[in-house]
């Protein structure tokens, strides 16, 4: 019975991390796409993709603080043997989502107000705005996985 217990435990440990995974690889394909408008700025604009973006950044980084916040991180702060660092670690991560969000809804909201007013756009601002976000996300996951997805595994095979 009890290594029943365990085969669910590893197992559900395994999706956990296939999941963060998915919401890494979503995050950088969306740092990708805003390097690629950053690049473009000012002259070749796709305002296409600028309104496409717009309207899916907010909700893909959130999607992702929800799962780590709400699966990930409740998992990691039982892990004893590392519970001050872990613990500190995730609550740095918890306030960098809170600035991470309302990035991605200014960016939302300029991107737009970029396509639909370019006379005003402050190019210089705008670019620098991208780059600051997605410089931040693609830091951010690269420190869970350094930290924490290593955590995860390490949980996998001790249970």
């Amino acid at each position: 019975m009890a290594e029943n217990c365990q085969t669910q435990e590893k197992a559900s440990d395994t999706a956990v991390v296939a999941e963060l995974l998915t919401h890494h690889q979503k995050q950088l394909d969306l740092c990708e796409r805003l390097e690629c408008i950053a690049d473009s700025l000012p002259d070749n604009v796709d305002k296409q993709e600028c309104l496409s973006i717009s309207w899916q950044i907010y909700p893909i980084v959130k999607e992702a603080h929800r799962f780590e916040e709400e699966t990930l991180f409740p998992i990691l702060s039982t892990f004893e043997e590392h519970e001050i660092s872990v613990n500190q670690s995730l609550e740095r991560l918890k306030f960098e989502h809170w600035e991470d969000e309302s990035s991605a809804e200014d960016i939302s909201l300029t991107l737009r107000q970029m396509i639909s007013d370019p006379g005003k756009a402050n190019i210089e601002k705008i670019a620098y705005m991208l780059r600051g976000f997605f410089e931040g996300i693609r830091r951010h996951i690269a420190f869970e996985s350094e930290h924490l997805l290593p955590l995860m595994a390490s949980s996998s095979t001790t249970n």
